[in-house]
């Protein structure tokens, strides 16, 4: 296609240019219902290496410590079974999806609060 060849030619260019990076998709606010599953879509573009963090409520997730929550390949953050109840309510919250590339910087994402019904 004509993209892909654009592409290969800009990148054996010897100039090195600003590094284009953005985010792709960002997550929107999300109405969830207990028992199933909620997806906050987000993934950033670059050329370069890009690691996807999410937050929720200004606090860095830890992802490993959660079995209900985890990354999707693309860097959305998929909840697999939405947990609310009157007195616990872990997942309702504002979301905000934030990628870096070493040694270029950090951007961040809109935030996007999910809703359980």
């Amino acid at each position: 296609t004509a993209l892909s060849s654009s592409l290969s030619l800009s990148s054996g260019s010897d100039i090195r240019g600003f590094t284009p990076f953005k985010f792709s998709v960002e997550p929107v606010d999300t109405l969830a219902v207990r028992g199933l599953p909620a997806v906050l879509n987000c993934s950033a573009a670059s050329d370069a290496p890009v690691r996807v963090e999410w937050k929720k409520d200004g606090t860095f997730l830890n992802l490993v410590a959660d079995d209900r929550k985890r990354q999707l390949a693309d860097g959305s953050l998929l909840i697999s079974t939405v947990v609310h109840s009157k007195h616990n309510k872990p997942d309702e919250g504002v979301y905000q999806c934030v990628a870096t590339i070493d040694n270029l910087g950090t951007i961040s994402s809109r935030t996007a609060r999910l809703t359980v019904a």
